[in-house]
C-alpha cells in the first residue's frame, strides 16, 4: 500500500472491519433466536386448545426457561399474545396483536441496518476522495515536470512521480469499491436471514397460537 493512500484507506478498512464485526454479531443472533422455536412453550400435540387457563401454563414455560423474553422474537410476540389474553374478546383481537408485533419487529429489523448502510455509502466516498486527491497531486506534479525538466530524461524520471499519483488515485477507489461490494453482500445475505426468521415467528404464532386458540366468547 502506497504512503499517499493512508490518509483514504485507513478509515475505509476501519468502516469495513466494524461492518464485519456487526454483520458477525447480527448473524450469530439469528442463531440464537432460533433456538426459541426448539423450546417447545407451547405443546405440540394436535388436541391441545390453547384457553386462558392453558395459556397460564404456557407463560409459565416461557418463564422458566431462564430467559427475558423480550430478547427473543418468538417469546416476545407469544407472552405479548397471551398476557393480555384475558382482555381480548376475539381470535382477531390475538391475531391483531400478534400482527402490531410482527410490524414493530420489521421495523426494528430495518432500522438496524441502518448504521451499516451509512457504512457502504461512506467507503466508496472515501475512495473517491482519495481518488480526487490522487489526480489532483498527479496533475500537480505533471504540470511541475514540464516547466522544470530541461531535457528527455528528466523528463522520463520526474514522470515516476506523476504515475505514482495516478496509482494512488486508483488504488483508493479500488480498495473502497471492494470493501463497500464485500459489505452490502454480507448485509444482503443477512437481511434475507432476518426476514426469513420474521417469517418463521409469524407461522408459527399462526400454527400453535392463532389455530389453537379458543375464547370464550366465541364458545
Amino acid at each position: 500500500m502506497r504512503p499517499g493512500n493512508l490518509p483514504t484507506v485507513i478509515p475505509t478498512t476501519f468502516l469495513f472491519f466494524v461492518s464485519v464485526v456487526i454483520l458477525f454479531i447480527k448473524n450469530r443472533k439469528v442463531s440464537l433466536q432460533r433456538r426459541a422455536f426448539e423450546w417447545g412453550v407451547v405443546p405440540a400435540q394436535a388436541d391441545f386448545i390453547l384457553t386462558e387457563t392453558s395459556a397460564k401454563g404456557v407463560l409459565e414455560r416461557i418463564h422458566a426457561a431462564g430467559v427475558r423474553p423480550r430478547n427473543f422474537l418468538l417469546m416476545n410476540r407469544i407472552e405479548r399474545a397471551l398476557t393480555n389474553l384475558h382482555n381480548l374478546g376475539q381470535v382477531s383481537e390475538v391475531s391483531s396483536v400478534l400482527r402490531g408485533q410482527a410490524e414493530d419487529d420489521e421495523n426494528e429489523i430495518a432500522e438496524s441496518f441502518t448504521l451499516l448502510n451509512g457504512f457502504v455509502w461512506a467507503m466508496p466516498v472515501l475512495g473517491f476522495i482519495g481518488t480526487v486527491q490522487g489526480l489532483s497531486q498527479a496533475v500537480g506534479g505533471f504540470g511541475a515536470v514540464l516547466e522544470s525538466a530541461q531535457n528527455l530524461d528528466a523528463i522520463r524520471g520526474a514522470l515516476g512521480g506523476v504515475t505514482g499519483g495516478l496509482a494512488t488515485a486508483f488504488e483508493t477507489t479500488l480498495v473502497a469499491l471492494v470493501f463497500s461490494l464485500v459489505v452490502q453482500l454480507w448485509i444482503t445475505f443477512q437481511k434475507r436471514r432476518e426476514i426469513q426468521l420474521l417469517n418463521d415467528c409469524s407461522e408459527y404464532c399462526q400454527a400453535h397460537i392463532i389455530s389453537k386458540l379458543r375464547m370464550k366468547e366465541s364458545e
